[in-house]
C-alpha cells in the first residue's frame, strides 16, 4: 500500500501480513482519488473511513490535506495498525473501534465524505447502504462511496450517482 498524492506522496504504508483485511488496491484508489480531486476540496471536509480495515483510505485523506478524519473499525489487531501508523505518520486519524451499524445509530456527526468498504462477504452488506441512510449522518452535498465487489447493484438506490468498475474493485457514488 502507498500513498498516492499529497503530503505524504510515494510513501508506502507498513502493511501487516496478519490482519485479515482486502485494502483498496493502489491502481482502484488512484482511480478513485482522481475522481475526488474534481468533486471534492479536501482542505476543510470532516470524513468518515467505515470499515476502515488498514486505514489506507484514512491516511489518502490525511495526506490530502483533510483535518478531521474518523476512521471506525471491528478488530483490534486493524485498529492498533492504524494507530501505528497514525503515530509513524504525525496523523492525527481518530479511530474507533467498534461496530459500524452501532457507530452511525448513535454518533451526533455529519460528514462532508463517507467510505465504506465492507467485507464484500458480510452476511448483512445490504444494510450498509440503509443503515447509512437513516442514520443522517450526511451533511448537505456530502459524497458517500461505497466499495464492493461486482456483483453488487447499487444503482437503484437512493441518491445514486454512478458505480465506476476497476476489476474486481467497484465504487458506488451517492450525493446527499
Amino acid at each position: 500500500m502507498r500513498i498516492i498524492s499529497g503530503k505524504f506522496k510515494g510513501r508506502v504504508l507498513a502493511h501487516n501480513k496478519k490482519l485479515k483485511a482486502r485494502p483498496t488496491t493502489d491502481k482502484a484508489k488512484e482511480a478513485l482519488f482522481n475522481i475526488l480531486n474534481f468533486r471534492i476540496d479536501f482542505e476543510g471536509i470532516k470524513a468518515l473511513d467505515l470499515f476502515s480495515g488498514t486505514g489506507n483510505i484514512s491516511f489518502e485523506l490525511a495526506s490530502r490535506g483533510v483535518a478531521e478524519i474518523t476512521a471506525v473499525e471491528l478488530r483490534t489487531d486493524h485498529v492498533k495498525h492504524i494507530d501505528k501508523l497514525n503515530s509513524d505518520l504525525g496523523t492525527d486519524v481518530k479511530v474507533i473501534r467498534g461496530i459500524v451499524f452501532a457507530f452511525v445509530k448513535k454518533t451526533t456527526d455529519k460528514f462532508d465524505f463517507v467510505f465504506a468498504d465492507p467485507p464484500f462477504d458480510l452476511d448483512n452488506f445490504e444494510a450498509v447502504l440503509p443503515a447509512i441512510h437513516e442514520a443522517n449522518i450526511m451533511n448537505e452535498g456530502g459524497l458517500l462511496i461505497i466499495e464492493h465487489g461486482p456483483r453488487i447493484n447499487l444503482s437503484k438506490e437512493v441518491n445514486f450517482i454512478e458505480t465506476r468498475n476497476y476489476g474486481k474493485v467497484n465504487f458506488s457514488f451517492f450525493q446527499y
